[in-house]
């Protein structure tokens, strides 16, 4: 799983595989999307009651969960949009991931420096 030649991502959820591991692209998005259902459904993190409190870590979790789907969106980009483009999907992705890139600003999801791999989009996005 990569985004380019400078980024690696590893595997880790902190439960079953807790030393990061070298996993291919679809494996990561499997493990991500399973993990990210896991922390949803947990009450204890995202309370389905109303007037429930949310959890002291509640932000340090949703930040981790948009720092890995980052992950995802630098993958495709750095791997996968000639064939999005050849698709004629761009523009479907571009809206997307715009849309994912103003809320993780807003409310500072993600630092910097994860963002690096895109970088230069991100700033276009952000003027």
């Amino acid at each position: 799983m990569t985004a380019g030649p400078k980024y690696e991502y590893r595997w880790a959820d902190g439960v079953q595989i807790k030393k990061p591991i070298e996993v291919s692209a679809p494996k990561y998005v499997e493990y991500l999307m399973d993990w990210i259902e896991v922390q949803l459904d947990d009450e204890s993190i995202f309370p389905q009651r109303l007037g429930a409190p949310f959890p002291p870590n509640f932000k340090d979790v949703v930040k981790t969960i948009f720092k890995r789907l980052f992950r995802v969106y630098a993958h495709i980009y750095h791997s996968h949009f000639q064939k999005i483009v050849t698709l004629k999907e761009e523009a479907h992705l571009n809206t997307c991931f715009k849309h994912f890139i103003l809320f993780t600003w807003e409310f500072r999801l993600i630092e910097k420096s994860e963002l690096a791999p895109l970088s230069e989009l991100i700033e276009s996005i952000l003027q």
